[in-house]
């Protein structure tokens, strides 16, 4: 049976976009290079909560960014559908491999909440990365090193710098 593939609207292209842009481990692998040797923290805790942390970053930014019209919703809506599969395959691999039930899309909306509390809580802080890279840090063992706020911080700075980037480029900002 021949399958007729349709071509996306705008919306569910950007969708489609953010959603690849935010599971690719380019910059996460570029990131962590960058991890100074003297972080007090586990390694693999970092690696482990980069992937949440930029998933989660561009599902606010979407949130943020386009802050009017009808695409905010579709977009968000799209994005976290894609989300939840994704999250879902995770789930279902790490199940077959560990013979544990670990819900993934539960781990990011945890993490989701998490920041978003912490942003709450911190009004007056001048910029969200202020605030993300501490609890970017606390979420990976260390609140206090210096190295794992900033590399926090940075991957927020950057995921949020390239969504916004992308939605102005293709209007839906």
């Amino acid at each position: 049976m021949e399958t007729i593939e349709t071509e996306k609207s705008p919306v569910e292209q950007a969708a489609h976009d953010l959603f690849n842009f935010a599971i690719d481990r380019t910059d996460i692998k570029e990131i962590m290079g960058g991890l100074h040797e003297q972080a007090d923290v586990n390694r693999n805790s970092v690696e482990y909560e980069l992937p949440l942390l930029k998933i989660i970053t561009v599902g606010w930014s979407i949130s943020y960014f386009i802050n009017h019209g009808p695409y905010k919703d579709d977009v968000s809506e799209i994005f976290w559908n894609a989300v939840r599969e994704f999250a879902l395959g995770i789930s279902d691999t790490t199940g077959l491999m560990t013979g544990t039930d670990i819900d993934y899309f539960q781990v990011i909306k945890d993490r989701l909440n998490l920041y978003v509390d912490a942003m709450n809580e911190n009004t007056d802080a001048p910029e969200p990365a202020v605030v993300i890279g501490p609890e970017f840090a606390g979420a990976c063992g260390n609140r206090d090193d210096v190295f794992t706020v900033m590399t926090g911080a940075r991957m927020f700075i950057a995921t949020a710098g390239s969504v916004k980037s992308y939605l102005e480029e293709v209007k839906l900002r």
